[in-house]
């Protein structure tokens, strides 16, 4: 039986769907993913016989299991079985993978005619590169190109290379083709990049009175000394002076700040060498509201600004509550940075406290026109209906079902559904460079009906080339999915939360992906630290099963929405609850006591983490739109932030003066 259903799956899983009743069709199931994963394993251990697994062979997976084989062999590999591997999967996910793993193994077994053969143009991992300058150089020597080919890689970046750099270097320097204009480049590069090994490494062929000076330069980027006093005057000594000046500002702003004067006056900074420095030294001031802030922001000239030091001195000015000095700093923004909603709200805001009511009401309406955080708090300003312009575009079925049986997508939802991500994402991106915009978006379709969600998070909005879709960000019902809706109202209802805040956790934790693991090891739909989990269930009188249990999306609501619930009766605020559920209790301890009273706004702006600042808003921003999703309409964000679940409900509308105005993505 198992034989003959092996010759009709694969044609199915192709496919991609089997009838499911009248008028409907479901993404087929395929019995032998279980098997291939565990061939893919054995094959990795080194334990794969092809002929015990013969029933696997016309699996569309099949190719993986001969890479995981390939690959685990690779540097005992003969070279035909290589190359007839690459031969027939040319042009593919698999092909491509398997090159790069082969070409690392010719180059450690020095293998050039072999690794000539097997090299693609479109490689650029700077080891392999280099290994290519050798394999060039063992079989056809070093011609101009190879020449112009290597300085390129040497001046590419200030960062260190790998190690199979070192030895085209070394026959680039012996002859001749690293002179010492190349050498101080790559030195200059890398006093950008604060790399003092890479100084001291790219100096090692200057000449000995220059090969001192280089040394002396990257000992003052680790430890700044007085003989850079008496550094030459040249724009080189003032670039490696600043940049170690303001590493140091880093870490210590206050002796930045006291030795800048002297070294400035020694080597002769101009306003962008101290600019650099007093940048540093304002930003890491400013982070932490120290009491100088004020003073060392205004002490950067206006030159040295980018946006993000803007919008600390919008901060800045926030948290002593100064509201004019808040509206100047918002003013002096470029006018991008300034028209995007959330500093056109905040200009509003400030000049409502100002007293110019009439500038507010038109700087809200402005950013009443994006569905984002701050665009549904300016709605609720104006007392408005939120702007949403939805849309669902008419592909034909047709079509669905064209892309649905494309063979490299199918490959990346089965290998996504056995948890091989890497692979995974390489069919998919193999896949959507062959895709126009429609089979694009209906590809993120299909993925998602395979549960594999985040794909409408980084493949809507913009096309694999880079060109931005605004159009796509509308795809509302792709954007935010709904999965396990049915326990997250029960658990939501169960503890008195609104389901949409649940929803919008699991959409900004997670994407809706169970086995999601964080560095710091959150896991799961609502990423629940194992020791959080066991916390709760204790607390709920539930059995802990062990941190293996957070990935079951079940399980993980259950745990996640009661900690959510734990935290809005400690904090007693929504915003307050979702800073602590991502920074955790120390930080949201520091930052209320700073700031008590605080409108939740200026609070949440105010958060010295960005990531904290930006997850606040983004989740409560994602709360409105789920709330959509389930109601059709919302509960004011300016009274779910504060907790208020009894107010009035907001109906959502597309402003017909201009279709796109909602193009933006809410935050996240």
């Amino acid at each position: 039986m198992l034989a003959r259903m092996s010759r009709w799956l694969p044609l199915l899983f192709l496919a991609g769907v089997v009838c499911a009743g009248p008028g409907r069709a479901q993404p087929a199931a395929d019995p032998l993913l279980p098997q291939v994963q565990a061939a893919i394993e054995a094959a990795a251990r080194g334990e794969f016989d092809a002929r015990r697994h013969g029933h696997l062979a016309a699996h569309p997976l099949y190719r993986w299991i001969e890479f995981a084989a390939l690959r685990r062999d690779a540097d005992l590999l003969p070279r035909q079985r290589a190359e007839a591997f690459l031969a027939r999967h040319r042009g593919e996910a698999v092909g491509e993978a398997f090159r790069e793993v082969w070409l690392a193994a010719l180059a450690r077994r020095k293998d050039w005619p072999a690794f000539r053969a097997a090299w693609s143009p479109t490689i650029t991992d700077p080891a392999l590169r280099c290994a290519e300058l050798d394999a060039r150089q063992a079989t056809a020597g070093t011609d101009p190109q190879w020449v112009r080919d290597a300085q390129a890689l040497w001046r590419g970046s200030g960062r260190s290379l790998p190690p199979t750099c070192d030895a085209p270097f070394a026959l680039l320097a012996a002859q001749g083709g690293l002179p010492p204009a190349l050498r101080w480049e790559r030195i200059e590069l890398a006093a950008i990049e604060g790399e003092p090994a890479v100084m001291r490494a790219a100096a090692r062929g200057l000449p000995a009175d220059e090969a001192r000076l280089a040394g002396d330069y990257a000992a003052f980027l680790e430890a700044v000394h007085e003989r850079a006093l008496a550094w030459p005057k040249s724009a080189r000594s003032r670039l490696v002076a600043s940049h170690g000046l303001a590493r140091l500002a880093k870490s210590a702003p206050a002796v930045a700040e006291a030795l800048l004067p002297k070294y400035a006056e020694a080597l002769g900074f101009d306003e962008a060498e101290r600019g650099r420095v007093l940048y540093q030294i304002a930003l890491w001031t400013v982070a932490s509201y120290e009491p100088d802030a004020a003073r060392r922001l205004a002490a950067v000239p206006e030159t040295a600004y980018d946006e993000r030091l803007h919008e600390w001195r919008v901060r800045e000015a926030l948290a002593r509550a100064d509201w004019h000095a808040a509206l100047a700093a918002v003013r002096k923004m470029p006018p991008a940075q300034r028209a995007d909603s959330r500093w056109t709200y905040f200009e509003a805001r400030l000049l409502e406290l100002t007293g110019e009511r009439d500038a507010a009401r038109a700087a809200y309406a402005r950013a009443a026109r994006k569905p984002e955080f701050h665009g549904f708090l300016a709605a609720d300003r104006l007392e408005q209906p939120y702007a949403l312009c939805p849309w669902r575009p008419a592909d034909p079925p047709a079509l669905k079902a064209q892309v649905a049986a494309d063979a490299g997508l199918r490959r990346a939802l089965a290998l996504h559904r056995i948890e091989r991500r890497g692979w995974a994402l390489r069919e998919w991106d193999a896949a959507l460079a062959r895709f126009d915009d429609a089979r694009r978006r209906l590809a993120v379709e299909v993925a998602q009906e395979h549960g594999w969600f985040d794909r409408a998070v980084f493949a809507l909005g913009k096309d694999p080339a880079g060109v931005p879709k605004p159009d796509e960000l509308r795809l509302y019902h792709l954007r935010f999915p709904l999965h396990h809706a049915e326990v997250i109202r029960r658990e939501a209802a169960r503890h008195g939360l609104d389901p949409a805040w649940v929803a919008a956790e699991i959409r900004a934790e997670s994407v809706f992906d169970p086995t999601a693991r964080s560095h710091a090891n959150a896991m799961g739909l609502m990423q629940v630290l194992p020791e959080t989990g066991m916390a709760v269930a204790r607390r709920l009188g539930l059995a802990w099963r062990g941190a293996a249990s957070l990935y079951e999306p079940e399980t993980n609501i259950v745990l996640g929405t009661a900690y959510l619930r734990q935290l809005l009766d400690e904090y007693g605020a929504p915003y307050l609850a979702i800073a602590g559920y991502n920074a955790g209790p120390a930080p949201l301890r520091r930052w209320r006591t700073q700031r008590p009273g605080m409108d939740p706004d200026f609070w949440i702006e105010t958060v010295s983490y960005k990531e904290t600042r930006d997850y606040v808003a983004r989740v409560l921003a994602f709360s409105v739109i789920y709330d959509w999703r389930l109601n059709g309409d919302a509960l004011r964000l300016s009274d779910r932030l504060r907790g208020r679940t009894d107010g009035p409900r907001k109906r959502f509308v597309c402003p017909l003066a201009d279709t796109n105005a909602d193009a933006a993505q809410p935050a996240g």
